[in-house]
């Protein structure tokens, strides 16, 4: 689990330093968007077919001598998740010319569409992205505070039920032979208790007042609704 005192931007120094633990922890953390942000970028478009290449080019560009993560400004209040899709926009706009000058030199008539993608759209695609991003992060984080307590892991469970599954309260109430009445408790305990994780998240990865942060929240909710 993130200790409280670091942020992302700590985690950034340490892997711009070339701290091996800190840059696979990096990468173990934001694999994950970046793949499936170029694969939302890429779909249907002839560059799908290299985005397992694109996105260790995006690691490549993050991490070498000299790379983005040692460029970055890390202070000034910078957006670490606008940070991020700059480098993951660069690498795919090199992608995308490199597919327009293949099809140029094979004499293939060159629709625009098939290699870019609208810049307001994907900016969007993205941040819906890092939202999914966050919200795993958060069940994570709030799974971490509840081992070795039985009824805390079985609000995570409660929650995944209720969400993932779209099971209604009662529904589940009758699965686990419990009270319904108690069973909303629980689940308005866990929904309190999940926002607490999903707040802290926030706040490792955009440090702000937390009146901010109540609003980065509700902007990331937003995003996937």
């Amino acid at each position: 689990m993130t200790d409280s005192s670091m942020t992302c931007w700590t985690l950034v120094d340490r892997a711009a330093a070339g701290e091996s633990e800190a840059r696979s922890r990096f990468a173990r953390a934001y694999l994950g968007v970046v793949r499936r942000f170029l694969v939302t970028r890429w779909r249907g478009r002839p560059q799908l077919r290299q985005v397992d290449d694109a996105v260790q080019e995006v690691f490549l560009d993050l991490f070498r001598s000299q790379g983005a993560l040692s460029r970055v400004e890390i202070r000034g209040g910078r957006s670490f998740r606008g940070f991020l899709y700059g480098v993951v926009d660069k690498v795919a706009l090199r992608h995308e010319e490199r597919w327009r000058k293949a099809a140029r030199r094979t004499a293939e008539e060159v629709d625009p569409d098939r290699f870019a993608a609208d810049q307001a759209t994907m900016s969007r695609a993205f941040d819906r992205e890092w939202a999914v991003c966050l919200l795993l992060r958060a069940r994570e984080r709030m799974t971490e505070l509840a081992m070795g307590e039985a009824r805390a892991l079985r609000r995570v469970e409660l929650l995944s039920l209720r969400f993932s599954d779209d099971l209604p309260i009662r529904r589940i109430a009758e699965l686990w032979g419990e009270e319904p009445a108690r069973l909303h408790k629980e689940y308005a305990k866990a929904r309190e208790e999940f926002k607490k994780a999903l707040m802290a998240e926030i706040a490792y990865h955009h440090p702000g007042t937390p009146g901010e942060l109540e609003r980065e929240c509700h902007e990331l909710l937003a995003l996937i609704t």
